[in-house]
């Protein structure tokens, strides 16, 4: 099987529905609902044909295609900008220390505080892979696919990029930290404002959620428990994450306490090791390990896909096969990373 990645298209929203139903819940970006995902499309495409190279508030979804079939397999989305239409919101835990001289005591307890730390920046997010290609290493490609696109585009983002990890739940659904911190305000499971919040964006948060600072102490032992930790199906997500450059500093989503990780993006290993080759004259010989990330075109017509690859002095030589496949042409430039 050969996949590449490509940008979404208006005729992809059927396809993204059957990804968006197998989630099991709790990816806002990817909503099991036909008419918020179409949505979603209208905006990427939108975005894609926006001219201008700033960041304003762009949504770049990506696919993942089977090149025999035409299959889709899974998806990812960046975001350029943050707080647009309406503000990002996130809890910085922090830590507050009290004495008391009478007592002869000291206490240092840790608080959250509704934060909007990251507006600004950009966002990596609707990051899904049909369960049963979860073993052929193809989550990497469509992860790192989003730093190409971005190392190819990048006066289109800002200097930041933030990544929300999905919290741990129950085999339920249910989100012990909303339980217990959440749906004391809002008065609805979590299921319900999750949902909510993907069709509507996250104003009801800011309408309701309390101002100040919440001492964690105060809330049940199975929410604070889970604070800052990511959901069993997230941790590899979060490796990924981490052996790109991104970084945890004690940020968490508001719904589910799911930890958010960022990164400077000329930061990231992937952008930072991409290099621009030329395409040789001369084929490589077929079936060589994968050995690079590779991507071409700009917009619409980007795409990457990994591949076996060798730099000779011509350049970048592939396969015959995988030239005709995307389109390339001798001399044509296109990025270049080690898998």
């Amino acid at each position: 099987m050969v996949w590449f990645i490509r940008p979404a298209r208006a005729d992809d929203v059927d396809a993204l529905l059957v990804l968006a139903g197998q989630t099991g819940g709790g990816f806002t970006n990817l909503p099991p609902d036909r008419d918020a995902l179409a949505r979603r499309i209208g905006w990427s495409c939108e975005s894609f044909a926006r001219e201008g190279a700033l960041p304003h508030d762009e949504l770049y979804m990506l696919l993942m295609e089977e090149a025999e079939t035409g299959r889709i397999g899974g998806s990812a989305m960046i975001f350029s900008r943050l707080g647009g239409e309406w503000p990002f919101y996130t809890y910085k835990i922090a830590t507050v220390n009290q004495t008391s001289k009478e007592l002869g005591r000291n206490i240092t307890m840790e608080v959250l505080h509704l934060t909007n730390d990251f507006n600004g920046s950009a966002e990596v997010g609707g990051l899904f892979l049909l369960p049963e290609l979860r073993a052929e290493g193809l989550g990497r490609l469509l992860a790192r696919s989003r730093y190409l696109f971005m190392a190819r585009h990048r006066a289109r983002f800002p200097t930041r990029v933030v990544a929300e990890l999905r919290g741990w739940h129950h085999p339920d659904g249910s989100s012990p930290f909303w339980d217990g911190l959440g749906r004391k305000f809002f008065e609805m499971p979590f299921q319900e404002a999750d949902h909510f919040n993907s069709l509507h964006g996250n104003q009801f948060i800011a309408d309701l959620m309390p101002r100040y600072p919440i001492y964690t102490a105060l809330l049940p032992e199975d929410a604070r428990a889970v604070i800052g930790k990511p959901h069993d199906t997230g941790v590899p997500a979060l490796k990924l994450l981490e052996k790109e450059g991104f970084i945890y500093e004690g940020y968490i989503d508001i719904f589910d306490g799911g930890p958010t990780v960022f990164a400077y993006i000329d930061n990231i290993r992937t952008v930072q090791q991409c290099r621009p080759l030329a395409v040789a004259d001369g084929a490589l010989a077929e079936g060589g390990a994968v050995s690079a990330l590779l991507a071409k075109g700009t917009l619409h017509d980007f795409r990457a896909w990994q591949s076996s690859a060798a730099e000779t002095a011509q350049g970048l030589s592939l396969t015959a096969a995988e030239t005709r496949l995307h389109g390339l042409e001798a001399g044509e430039t296109i990025s270049h990373v080690a898998a």
